[in-house]
């Protein structure tokens, strides 16, 4: 569907559940004249033809023989996902019973439907916007709850509601100019010629949107957490902790863990990719000191380093080293998650083995460490002590939005980000222009900033730009 070049009316098919042995299966199709085509392979074709919208009809497809008992859910034109009418068959989960089922719908008039293709016609048919189906693939793509919660936002309309509101203010501004331009009192400049209240309150918006993609991009894509930290600092008790489960190997032998391990992991709603990691230390064997030198690597491209010390022990200068190669530049800058351009990593320090009755900060870090104002927190790894409080410091690390989250409103995806950014530069143009420049001019801008924000919603609607959306859909959805 990269072309879009498909007769949208044409009566389409797709299996919409997993290809694996289930206790059901659902096959669905949309279009014109779908159900009078499903109706010919159905053993009571009257019954379905005369099937009222959002009803069950209960029966078997069957050609010479039949195949399956099922229930067809019937969605009549325009209240139905796609707008178009509907049918969806519930079947027996097995594979073959499923493909059979599939493949006999398109012997019989049906279209195999393309990627994205049933979201594609809902947005088409007037049933949902352009933020409303790009939610659609979020919440199938979600990992925690957290992000499924935000892209249901999205998909309940608040983006689209947000994004209309902008408009608004940009609408009331160009009305307000446009009777200046048609009935000037003096010359056609800016001077005192309207207010700007509400080019600045469609500013101030379309700030907190951009700023809003930031956190987002985390609760889609996950971050990068890597445990660092010389050999026997609790980074495998504290990885087996995490996830519950015993994962990786615990031992009180120095250089047990010679490779990286890895497991997705929810961080107070945030999902992350946690990696266990080689101890850091000298060694004269050869795969131990592999296993070090991919530790050294992963953490360069991490998210977020939860550097573990040992608090009996207490901080050695081999781990102060770590810490200051990662905080060159100061205080990591949590605030950027571009692995091209950061210039550190955000860093926890995590004190481990608390619950051994030793002062925690037992040799405490020099001046230098300490003016780098690195987030600490204590735990017992093996006894789960402390896990909630280091849950939350991660989140801390990797949030960054907070009015966007008090707002509950953000960006869901780079197209709509980049849609945002056009708009707020062309806004502000508008503002800075003096009264030297005519009417017109500003009116161009708020034009320009209208159509970026037509982007985002499909009221303008470039062919490749839908074609880069729904291709990453599933068949079926």
């Amino acid at each position: 569907m990269t072309n879009l070049k498909y007769t949208p009316d044409e009566p389409i098919a797709a299996i919409a559940t997993a290809l694996a042995p289930a206790a059901l299966g659902i096959v669905r199709c949309s279009g014109k004249n779908c159900i009078e085509l499903l109706s010919k392979i159905f053993s009571r074709p009257k019954a379905l033809l005369e099937a009222k919208g959002n009803s069950i009809v209960y029966g078997w497809i069957q050609k010479e023989e039949r195949i399956d008992e099922v229930l067809v859910s019937v969605f009549r034109s325009p209240k139905s996902f796609t707008g178009e009418d509907m049918a969806e068959i519930s079947c027996h989960g097995g594979v073959h019973v499923v493909q059979t089922i599939y493949n006999l719908l398109l012997k019989n008039g049906f279209r195999a439907a393309e990627r994205g293709e049933f979201t594609f016609r809902s947005y088409i048919n007037g049933k949902a916007d352009l933020t409303k189906a790009e939610a659609v693939r979020e919440i199938i793509d979600s990992k925690t709850d957290e992000s499924q919660s935000r892209a249901a936002g999205r998909l309940a309309g608040n983006l689209y509601e947000t994004i209309d509101g902008v408009k608004k203010h940009i609408i009331d501004t160009l009305a307000a100019i446009e009777v200046e331009i048609e009935y000037p009192e003096d010359e056609e400049t800016i001077a005192d010629s309207f207010d700007s209240a509400e080019l600045k309150k469609a500013e101030k918006v379309l700030v907190e949107l951009s700023e809003s993609w930031k956190s987002e991009k985390i609760y889609q894509d996950g971050a990068r957490v890597v445990l660092c930290g010389k050999t026997n600092a609790g980074k495998s008790s504290l990885f087996n902790a995490l996830l519950k489960e015993d994962r990786a190997i615990v031992s009180d032998i120095e250089g047990t863990t010679r490779d990286f391990i890895e497991s997705w992991i929810d961080f107070s709603g945030i999902p992350a990719r946690i990696f266990d990691t080689a101890g850091l230390r000298e060694t004269e064997d050869k795969i131990e000191a592999v296993g070090v030198e991919r530790t050294k690597d992963l953490s360069k491209e991490a998210d977020l380093i939860l550097y573990l010390v040992d608090s009996k022990a207490g901080l050695t200068q081999e781990d102060e080293e770590f810490i200051k190669s990662h905080c060159e530049d100061g205080t990591p800058d949590s605030h950027s998650l571009s692995r091209n351009d950061k210039k550190s990593v955000p860093l926890i320090l995590v004190w481990n083995k608390c619950d051994l009755g030793e002062e925690i900060l037992r040799q405490a870090p020099n001046d230098r460490l300490l003016s780098l104002n690195i987030p600490q927190v204590r735990i017992a790894a093996k006894k789960g002590i402390g896990l909630g409080k280091l849950s939350e410091a991660v989140k801390n690390a990797l949030s960054f939005s907070k009015s966007t989250e008090s707002r509950g409103t953000g960006l869901g995806s780079e197209r709509q980000k980049l849609a945002v950014e056009r708009a707020l530069e062309s806004v502000r143009h508008a503002l800075a222009l003096s009264d030297d420049f005519a009417l017109d001019a500003v009116v161009q801008d708020l034009e320009d900033s209208l159509d970026a924000l037509g982007e985002i919603t499909g009221d303008v609607t470039p062919e490749d730009i839908l074609g880069s959306i729904f291709a990453n859909f599933c068949v079926g959805k």
